[in-house]
């Protein structure tokens, strides 16, 4: 199993920045692409970013393109999702994920943690 611990979410006014971070434990998170979902209130939980085990390869969804950036530390375990430019649109809990690869973005491996709020005023 993957265990990941996500931090840094919080209460952020529309225009300013936020980073989450994900740490998980083990030795072999290098063999993992990583990723972050988020379930905004009342809706399905959707595709936000991945990044593959190495770092070379990442993808946003349209709705993060330009705003969002996502990076890993294989030394620290972590991987993080630099939030720039946020809007209340952007209010939701953020879940960090991981699986064996990103070759489908957006389908989800089976390690998620356990999410951390994200809220946006305006």
């Amino acid at each position: 199993q993957v265990q990941l611990v996500e931090s840094g979410g919080g209460l952020v006014q529309a225009g300013g920045s936020l980073r989450l971070s994900c740490t998980a434990s083990g030795r072999t998170f290098n063999n993992y692409a990583m990723g972050w979902f988020r379930q905004p209130p009342g809706k399905e939980r959707e595709f936000v970013a991945a990044i593959s085990s190495g770092g070379g390869r990442t993808y946003f969804a349209d709705s993060v393109k330009g705003r969002f950036t996502i990076s890993r530390d294989n030394a620290k375990n972590t991987v993080y999702l630099q939030m720039n430019s946020l809007k209340p649109e952007d209010t939701a809990v953020y879940y960090c994920n991981s699986r064996a690869s990103v070759v489908v973005p957006t389908t989800p491996g089976p390690y998620w943690g356990q999410g951390t709020q994200v809220t946006v005023s305006s």
